[in-house]
């Protein structure tokens, strides 16, 4: 009679680093609501001019840049009192970067400046890679799966294992209400912000995990 074997295979790598996501953010915050959106707005233009001549050079694959929004707020003193409304002008603006070392020296410049903020940052394969590492990741984890069965099956003097089903982790027929996770992530380091942002490339981990379930042929 066959035996019926059921496993889950992991499978994990590591690769370097081919893209940065930075986050900036522009904020200057006053008493007069127009001033601070204006203020705003002229910080705003050589930075996003920049980012226009680093992408003609490939320098920046892709950016963007959201609206000035105004919000407003009463501050408190170290007694509790409230004070005069303060208006804060902020917008938001993502670039990805392709040259390490030029985005090191866009850190370093707009870091300095008042009323930038460096965000965060982010470590990322390129996009045109992520599949194939993830497919990579996917069969080594099947591969893992095959081998973990088998040792089963050497364990109790059975032969050669026969794959019948393979899922998703939690999704094999017998685990209808078990979760479901991502068969694969790929995780990158968020830097803090502010200046001094380290922008040492952080290796990406891509990993990913597969149940199967085999039969031995005796």
């Amino acid at each position: 009679m066959s035996l019926s074997i059921t496993v889950r295979g992991t499978a994990e790598e590591i690769y370097p680093a081919e893209r940065a996501i930075v986050d900036v953010a522009v904020a200057i915050e006053g008493e007069d609501r127009a001033a601070v959106a204006a203020e705003a707005g002229t910080l705003l233009a050589p930075l996003t001019e920049q980012l226009g001549q680093l992408h003609d050079r490939q320098v920046v694959t892709s950016w963007s840049a959201g609206q000035v929004r105004v919000f407003s707020h009463r501050p408190t003193d170290h007694e509790g009192r409230r004070l005069a409304v303060v208006h804060v002008a902020r917008v938001e603006i993502t670039a990805e970067f392709a040259d390490f070392e030029r985005l090191s020296g866009f850190v370093d410049f707009w870091s300095g400046r008042e009323g930038v903020e460096i965000v965060g940052l982010r470590w990322d394969v390129a996009a045109k890679n992520r599949r194939v590492y993830e497919a990579e990741v996917r069969r080594a984890a099947v591969d893992d799966a095959v081998q973990k069965a088998q040792g089963y099956a050497n364990a109790v003097r059975r032969g050669r294992v026969v794959p019948v089903e393979f899922a998703d982790p939690g999704m094999l027929s017998s685990q209808p209400d078990a979760p479901t996770p991502m068969y694969a992530r790929v995780s990158a380091d968020m830097g803090g912000g502010g200046s001094g942002i380290a922008v040492t490339p952080e290796p990406i981990v891509v990993s990913a995990a597969v149940d199967a379930r085999f039969t031995t042929d005796t």
